[in-house]
């Protein structure tokens, strides 16, 4: 499986969207600028963990498959397992 640019792009600009447009719809008040801060700050986190979520399924930590003569072999030579 490979990276493709196109779900990238597309979740890049919603989040774009979300912490960059947003916040100038924001009604003025006392708050503004705090609730313009929290839409920016959680546009880009939320941006920042969909992309470590996607990019970790390029290359997933799992180990490798091993075939069954494979594992008899390994089970012979370390005597402490115990296969059936």
């Amino acid at each position: 499986m490979g990276a493709s640019l196109l779900p990238v792009l597309f979740f890049t600009l919603v989040w774009i969207i979300v912490g960059v447009v947003l916040p100038i719809f924001v009604p003025r008040g006392t708050n503004r600028g705090i609730l313009q801060v929290m839409l920016m700050l959680t546009a880009f986190t939320c941006w920042l963990f969909w992309l470590c979520c996607y990019l970790a399924q390029m290359n997933p930590l799992i180990g490798p498959k091993l075939s069954k003569n494979t594992i008899l072999m390994m089970a012979r030579e370390w005597s402490h397992l115990q296969y059936d």
